[in-house]
Formats: C-alpha cells, sequence, structure tokens
C-alpha cells in the first residue's frame, strides 16, 4: 500500500497521528471521487431521461400518423371496390342491352 520511502518517513515521524491523518485524507480524496462519478452519472441518467422522452413522443407522433395513413388507405380501398362494382353493374347493363338489341 504505502511504498514510497518518503512517505514512509513522513508517516514514521508523525506517528500514529499522521497515519489517522493520512488516512482521513485519503478518505476524503476517495468520497470526493466517488461523489464526482455520482454527480457525472445523475447528469447522464437526466440527459438520457430527456432523450428517451423525446423518442417516445416521436413515436406517439408517429403512430398517429401512421393511424391517419391506415385510415386513408381504408377508406381509399373502400371507394375502389364500390368503383368495381360500379364498373361491373355498368359492364352487366352493357351486355344485357348489347344483347338485346
Amino acid at each position: 500500500m504505502i511504498s514510497d520511502p518518503d512517505i514512509l518517513a513522513a508517516l514514521a515521524q508523525f506517528g500514529v497521528a499522521g497515519m489517522i491523518g493520512w488516512m482521513w485524507l485519503s478518505e476524503r480524496r476517495s468520497a470526493t471521487q466517488r461523489e464526482r462519478q455520482l454527480e457525472e452519472a445523475h447528469e447522464r441518467i437526466r440527459t438520457d431521461r430527456q432523450a428517451i422522452g423525446s423518442l417516445v413522443r416521436i413515436a406517439q407522433e408517429n403512430t398517429r400518423a401512421l393511424v391517419g395513413v391506415e385510415q386513408q388507405q381504408r377508406e381509399l380501398c373502400a371507394a375502389i371496390e364500390r368503383l368495381n362494382r360500379t364498373l361491373d353493374a355498368a359492364r352487366r347493363e352493357t351486355r344485357r342491352h348489347g344483347s338485346a338489341a
């Protein structure tokens, strides 16, 4: 753990009080680093939450647009079906009048 001869000499000079002080400083440095890491992680989470919120809104808007397109396609298919029925009826009528003439 402690391998630097200068640090060992300083600790020996200050004895137990020096060792306790060094341990306290080491713990504070580690705690500060952990706090910084937690703050960075929290900021990433907030940023990700905003991005996810945007993606959800986009997905909802796309879903609404697709529902509208589907409805229009259904209406178009129904109109084509009506047109086909009308054309078929007109052809039958033409054939019936054409063969009767």
